[in-house]
């Protein structure tokens, strides 16, 4: 099986991220590759929500576990060591993805048959393809580079 390099999302772009997907509290969250469980633990932190994080690699679970007992969240942030293709999603308001175009079209059919009507899907750089997004938009991280270096795009089912 392959396990694709981890990238972590800067934390100004989860909070991005978060904010254009109008995660409300009380909602939860799949992040799918969820890495280090930044955008797990945010959506707790600060929006309260009840986030689930699904990643491959056993080191970066463990860190995000340590990290979510650190930060005493057990109750609100779960994290998963499996394949995002083995996790139920019907009972998910949103959806946050920061895989590649080609492993977001692998697990759109997934999407499109298990999400619920009114989910949200943000995808930080990479799109949906054949999905109309509700909004592109270009995120500057630092203004003084003066082009955008992120972009998120945002779908509802």
């Amino acid at each position: 099986m392959y396990i694709a390099p981890y990238v972590s999302s800067p934390l100004s772009v989860v909070r991005r991220m978060l904010v254009l997907s109008e995660l409300g509290s009380g909602e939860l969250i799949y992040d799918l590759g969820c890495g280090d469980g930044r955008i797990a633990i945010m959506a707790a932190q600060e929006f309260g929500a009840r986030a689930v994080g699904v990643e491959l690699r056993e080191d970066l679970v463990k860190n995000a576990l340590e990290k979510i007992s650190e930060l005493g969240l057990n109750g609100k942030v779960k994290i998963v060591q499996n394949s995002m293709f083995n996790v139920d999603l019907s009972s998910a308001d949103v959806v946050t993805l920061y895989l590649t175009t080609s492993a977001n079209e692998k697990v759109k059919p997934k999407m499109e048959s298990e999400l619920k009507q009114g989910a949200r899907v943000v995808c930080h750089d990479y799109e949906v393809l054949g999905w109309k997004p509700r909004s592109v938009d270009k995120f500057c991280e630092n203004p003084r580079l003066g082009y955008p270096s992120h972009t998120i795009y945002v779908y509802r089912r």
